[in-house]
């Protein structure tokens, strides 16, 4: 994996920019092309998003699920090392409609939180082949 090619369906992602940091940090050597490549990682989905978990009693949600699922394999040439996988990452956390842009920036701490943690779980595997 010493030149890396990571294909991937969201380039702007959070988990695109943490993966592309984690792996350069790593000393991975990431490359444009990949013909240039000794491996591509793709990143075949890259989904987040919110649930609502519980309601009050006058029907306001006063609990969310913050949800991070990607799917991904590792190829060499012709050669597939890691065959698709999906890992999802949850959070929940309580909303109150009075601090909601208190709530709204708890929810981007948790979401990048995530994010954070799938990359250590991808990295993680990968770095086990």
């Amino acid at each position: 994996m010493q030149r890396t090619y990571v294909d991937a369906v969201d380039n702007y992602s959070l988990f695109h920019r943490e993966l592309r940091l984690r792996l350069q940090e790593a000393g991975v050597q990431l490359v444009d092309t990949p013909g240039e490549a000794t491996a591509i990682l793709s990143i075949t989905s890259d989904d987040t998003g919110q649930r609502v978990l519980s309601v009050s009693a006058r029907n306001v949600p006063t609990e969310y699920e913050v949800y991070y699922t990607v799917r991904y394999s590792l190829a060499a040439g012709e050669k597939t090392l890691l065959e698709s996988q999906d890992v999802t990452e949850s959070r929940d956390y309580t909303y109150d409609e009075t601090l909601v842009l208190g709530k709204a920036h708890e929810e981007a701490v948790l979401r990048e939180a995530i994010a954070k943690d799938l990359v250590r779980i991808v990295l993680k595997q990968v770095s086990s082949l």
